[in-house]
């Protein structure tokens, strides 16, 4: 099945180049199904470079899935175009009475902040908690994934003394999850950030399991069956391009940065990098939807009414 988005977003067009089945909310109706519902909290700077690469994925799946993009109220984007946040985003208080399936919070560049010195930090608890009664299942993406372990269970973060920036090989630590299905039992992510949550913080009787980790990189993917969250806080997400830009946008601002680890061939930035994690990231979002479409209410009204 295809993924729903508005007709107009611009990752429409890069979507369909690529092959991936993109609905119309003409076709949607005909069908007599209800689609899973996804919310989308985009912090990232370049939100439609995100949308394209979360819509990607969803849109890969089996299941119809309809995509609702979700901003922060009361922070203004830097490198997004107003009116396509004015078009395509509503902001948290515009969807906080709706039930959603899924819902997805993303990373943000503010990681060597406090979380409490970031500007949108109260709205932020406030859908972190909010996501416990009118969501499904979570899925928290690198500073949002450290966010939400921080706010739920006090889990902190350190400050690196460089950049963990590259391609780094995982483990699967539990190939009996329905979120590995399929993953080998090592693989390679993405990794881009400037702080890490230490296993040794993570406790297994809170009900936190870590289901990925890298020996160069540590935690990876944290599973907690509570409100079915996931907390991952590397970038399997990511396309081919992504760690390049990155380090071509540091270079050309005179920041300190290492070549990306394991990812341009020979270690070569004129070198075009190879995608070596494309097929585990379809993996790890199919599972998930998968696992969202095994045990959601098909009634959502009722989502999230068992949880105290």
């Amino acid at each position: 099945m295809p993924i729903k988005i508005p007709d107009q977003l611009p990752a429409r067009k890069t979507l369909e180049a690529e092959g991936v089945t993109v609905m119309t909310e003409t076709a949607a109706i005909r069908q007599d199904i209800r689609p899973l519902q996804i919310g989308l909290l985009n912090l990232m700077p370049n939100k439609i470079r995100t949308e394209v690469q979360m819509a990607r994925l969803l849109g890969a799946t089996p299941l119809q899935v309809e995509l609702t993009l979700v901003r922060i109220g009361g922070h203004k984007a830097k490198n997004t175009p107003e009116e396509h946040l004015l078009a395509f985003y509503h902001t948290w208080d515009e969807i906080k009475h709706r039930k959603f399936d899924g819902f997805i919070i993303t990373g943000a560049p503010i990681e060597l902040l406090e979380f409490e010195e970031v500007a949108y930090w109260d709205e932020m608890t406030s859908i972190l908690d909010w996501t416990v009664h009118n969501v499904h299942s979570s899925l928290n993406v690198c500073w949002g994934a450290m966010a939400a372990i921080h706010h739920f269970h006090g889990v902190p973060k350190y400050s690196l003394n460089e950049k963990a920036f590259g391609v780094y090989r995982h483990h699967n630590l539990n190939p009996a999850s329905p979120y590995l299905n399929g993953f080998s039992d090592d693989f390679q992510i993405p990794v881009s950030r400037w702080t890490e949550v230490r296993d040794s913080d993570i406790d297994p009787a809170s009900g936190l399991e870590v289901l990925m980790k890298s020996d160069e990189t540590g935690v990876c993917l944290v599973h907690e069956a509570f409100c079915n969250r996931l907390y991952i806080f590397n970038h399997i997400e990511y396309d081919s391009f992504s760690l390049a830009e990155e380090y071509q946008r540091d270079v050309s601002q005179g920041k300190p940065i290492h070549i990306p680890h394991n990812y341009f061939p020979e270690d070569d930035p004129r070198n075009e990098p190879q995608n070596r994690w494309r097929s585990h990231a379809h993996l790890l979002f199919g599972n998930w939807i998968n696992a969202l479409y095994q045990s959601t209410h098909y009634d959502m009204s009722l989502i999230g009414s068992d949880r105290g």
